[in-house]
């Protein structure tokens, strides 16, 4: 049950640097003119997933990927790996609940002002390419 745990960890982990990075990226992308920094698949992942947890932290309601890691590990002992110490440093943090809140609903804003300021391309047609 332990290494799974730690599969959901390293998943969580990608998720927000998928979120995180994700942001950077396309910001960095579209000021080197490189088309998928406006893939419309892409950004309609990256806005969705920022909405979900944002959404979560407004409802109050904690994280499923926290709450299935945390029953995976309930009743276990011993000494954390060299990577879940790390991955669990980059994503656990101890702050007030309102202080998450505000950063996703912020992060999620700034998600959303980079669609306007750099909005997705519409999935152009096979036949359209060709001319």
């Amino acid at each position: 049950m332990m290494s799974l745990a730690n599969t959901v960890l390293v998943l969580h982990a990608m998720i927000v640097l998928f979120i995180v990075g994700g942001l950077i990226a396309i910001w960095t992308g579209a000021a080197f003119g490189y088309a998928w920094a406006r893939n419309r698949l892409l950004r309609i992942a990256h806005i969705v997933a920022i909405g979900i947890v944002a959404t979560l932290a407004v409802v109050d309601l904690p994280c499923p990927l926290t709450v299935l890691e945390d029953r995976m590990r309930t009743g276990q002992s011993g000494a954390q790996g060299f990577i879940q110490r790390w991955v669990s440093a980059f994503l656990y943090f101890d702050f007030p609940v309102w202080v998450f809140t505000l950063a996703y609903v912020a992060f999620f804003l700034a998600v959303v002002v980079t669609w306007r300021r750099i909005p997705p391309r519409r999935a152009v047609q096979n036949d359209e390419r060709a001319r």
